[in-house]
């Protein structure tokens, strides 16, 4: 048995042979080299993991294969179990990482010593002129988004500060918080379970740091793709458990109009324009769930350990707040473009 690292790497494939390759060709590259790197494979039919070993002798890779797809949330469970590591390194097959990703996420821990989670600067692979993300944001209604989603990565994005939660598709996480809070709420499967755990995180008393210099490249849904009718199920119906199982007293009856009116604005708005059928599917899986994650919520909230207020003035304000996203993204869009002119 080699030596324990201090970092965990834990990567979750499903038929992601495209990516997977570059992703762990570019942590051959990091400056900081003391990690192991734990492939969970969801049932795979595409040959993602043949040839590793051959292909990155110098990588101390473990692999753990599942026989089905348990989804993003229970893979993770996995290898944070199966991990040794101090610190669990997130990073999807999609997210490529610049050489001083690693060390950089770890000087901030330790200059940072009183957060527990970190979020990394994504960049649209695609098109680095924009970003994908930079921590992630969680408004009041219970709708999260990426904060600077699209937004120039020129201009936004450059300082390091408090995030109300990592994304997980490049994040790290203490081990010891993230399995004294459970890991991943399973019964997400996938999206938004990152804005979950790190809602549990802070109730626990565990805060979140942005890190603007720990960068990687990201494709974005590179597997399932930002728009298909399984991440808009998902991320509808798993936003609605995550409000009523994490949202504190007596801020859950404070926002719970907030939270309803954003819902059937949303339903209004993808009804009229042909995609009604998925997400009114989602929002009554949701309801139909309403039980089970009323008996979640009585656990969590009983391990809490911050002062409601506190937490809820690191969310996002505003009843009109995620309708506008849109508006100022191309208002920043178009002062950018008349700067240019």
């Amino acid at each position: 048995m080699s030596p324990l690292p201090l970092v965990s790497i834990i990567i979750v494939t499903w038929n992601s042979k495209k990516y997977l390759s570059d992703c762990l060709y570019h942590l051959t590259a990091q400056s900081f080299q003391d990690f192991e790197v734990i492939i969970v494979d969801n049932g795979s039919a595409d040959g993602s993991l043949d040839g590793l070993w051959e292909k990155y002798p110098s990588l101390e890779l473990h692999v753990h294969k599942l026989n089905e797809n348990k989804g993003f949330a229970a893979a993770n469970n996995i290898g944070a179990r199966l991990a040794r590591g101090r610190w669990l390194a997130l990073l999807n097959t999609d997210a490529f990482s610049e050489k001083d990703w690693l060390s950089n996420l770890l000087s901030a821990v330790e200059n940072n010593p009183g957060f527990s989670s970190f979020s990394s600067r994504q960049i649209q692979a695609g098109d680095t002129r924009f970003l994908d993300g930079a921590g992630d944001a969680y408004h009041v209604s219970g709708f999260a988004w990426k904060s600077y989603l699209d937004y120039p990565s020129e201009n936004y994005g450059k300082e390091t500060g408090e995030t109300f939660s990592p994304c997980a598709a490049a994040a790290m996480y203490s081990r010891e918080a993230f399995l004294e809070v459970g890991g991943f709420d399973e019964d997400l499967f996938s999206y938004y379970e990152d804005v979950d755990l790190g809602f549990r995180l802070r109730l626990a008393g565990y805060r979140s740091l942005y890190v603007a210099d720990a960068v990687v490249k990201h494709v974005g849904s590179g597997t399932m793709g930002a728009q298909s009718d399984f991440a808009f199920y998902y991320c509808h119906r798993n936003l609605v458990w995550i409000f009523f199982a994490n949202m504190p007293l007596p801020y859950l009856w404070l926002y719970l109009p907030v939270h309803t009116m954003t819902n059937l604005i949303y339903l209004i708005f993808y009804t009229l324009k042909g995609r009604g059928g998925v997400l009114w599917k989602a929002k009554w899986d949701a309801v139909c769930g309403l039980s089970t994650t009323l008996q979640k919520r009585r656990i969590i909230q009983t391990h809490r350990r911050v002062k409601s207020s506190d937490l809820v003035k690191i969310m996002e304000h505003g009843w009109l707040t995620p309708f506008l996203r849109e508006y100022q993204l191309r208002r920043v869009i178009k002062s950018g473009m008349d700067k240019g002119s």
